[in-house]
């Protein structure tokens, strides 16, 4: 019988889940910061056999953790003790902000799946900079060259109108590229208003153009850049943003963030209506997430990165993912449900399977 459940029925389950979230990362960071971490780390470290590359990056396994967990850079060192293989920040937007109003994040413990409208509540770029940085630094003097990788994911300020929005992206771009191994344009969370206008591909091309020109010029090197694009996208405009990434010669596609959609939850309809507004992640999102996966693989082939995520629980689900397209796959959701040694399961689980990582060209 695994202990984790149990112990999150009994410790979690009825408590507010951003509280929750709060203590359960407190207490990762608190191992690590007492040095019990390294302990953690020498059976959870992925298998030589699982590091994979994409888009000229080397990464210790192909599963990381999906943005939304460390919003702020406060716990990359002490997350990447876990066996994650990278670890995506974010999603950091130019300003501070506090977020959308509490409560705004929800269990559907029958669905094993999580609501959300927390509206990127962070310190904003120029003070998760700092902390970035010096983490990146911490983690190229532990591990060296197969160091786990730090993907920084952008997004829009509330407070700033639509028609400035790719200003709003430069001022992040410009303070966070020169510390990211890669870089992700979020146009997709449901809790910004009109964000997901962005996803159109006449909207999109000016303002990926103009993040790729300033990441390069504040980073004084190629950032690779990839998109984060929604599951409720027509499968149309699916087909268009990977031309779109084609054309402009990103390096990947992210698929998918959370779904404004609840079909087919097991859970009691009035339980589901008490989350309100918000975006769906977990289990109920494995279906489409891997659908869009194939959609995209259809259309990019092995010409850029393609990163999955949505609904993965267990190695068989990222074998399944590579089998579809995916490069790297990424979790978030699972995490909070099977508990802080999730990663060090799926590599071990990964590495019993004989994964072969799939490549894609360098970047």
């Amino acid at each position: 019988m695994r202990f984790y459940p149990l112990f999150f029925r009994a410790a979690f389950a009825w408590m507010d889940a951003e509280r929750a979230h709060r203590i359960g990362f407190e207490a990762i960071r608190a191992v690590h910061a007492a040095g019990a971490g390294r302990v953690i780390e020498r059976f959870a470290r992925p298998a030589e056999s699982l590091r994979t590359r994409a888009f000229g990056v080397e990464f210790p396994s192909p599963f990381g953790l999906a943005a939304g967990f460390d919003k702020e850079g406060k716990g990359i060192e002490a997350l990447a003790e876990l066996g994650f293989g990278h670890i995506e920040v974010g999603t950091i937007t130019g300003r501070p902000q506090p977020g959308n109003p509490k409560p705004r994040l929800f269990r559907l413990i029958p669905d094993r799946a999580v609501v959300n409208r927390m509206g990127f509540n962070n310190d904003g770029a120029a003070a998760v900079a700092p902390r970035i940085a010096t983490a990146r630094q911490a983690l190229d003097r532990r591990y060296g060259a197969h160091r786990p990788v730090i993907g920084i994911n952008i997004g829009k300020t509330k407070a700033v109108p639509l028609e400035e929005a790719v200003e709003d992206y430069r001022e992040s771009a410009r303070a966070l590229a020169p510390h990211a191994d890669y870089l992700v344009v979020n146009v997709s969370s449901p809790n910004t208003p009109g964000l997901r206008l962005l996803q159109s591909a006449e909207t999109l091309r000016p303002l990926l153009e103009a993040v790729r020109e300033e990441s390069s010029a504040s980073a004084g090197r190629r950032v690779p850049l990839l998109v984060k694009i929604a599951p409720d996208l027509a499968d149309s405009d699916i087909d268009d943003v990977a031309r779109l990434a084609l054309d402009l010669g990103l390096e990947g596609i992210i698929a998918t963030n959370t779904t404004i959609g609840r079909e087919g939850l097991v859970s009691d309809p009035a339980a589901v209506e008490a989350c309100g507004d918000g975006g769906l992640s977990g289990a109920p999102l494995k279906s489409r997430s891997l659908e869009v996966l194939r959609r995209l693989s259809a259309v990019v082939g092995n010409q850029l990165t393609l990163v999955s995520v949505g609904g993965v629980e267990t190695a068989s689900d990222i074998k399944e993912r590579l089998a579809a397209g995916a490069s790297l796959v990424q979790g978030y959701t699972a995490f909070l449900y099977e508990g802080p040694f999730w990663a060090a399961s799926v590599n071990r689980g990964l590495a019993a399977a004989g994964i072969v990582t799939k490549g894609t060209a360098p970047a």
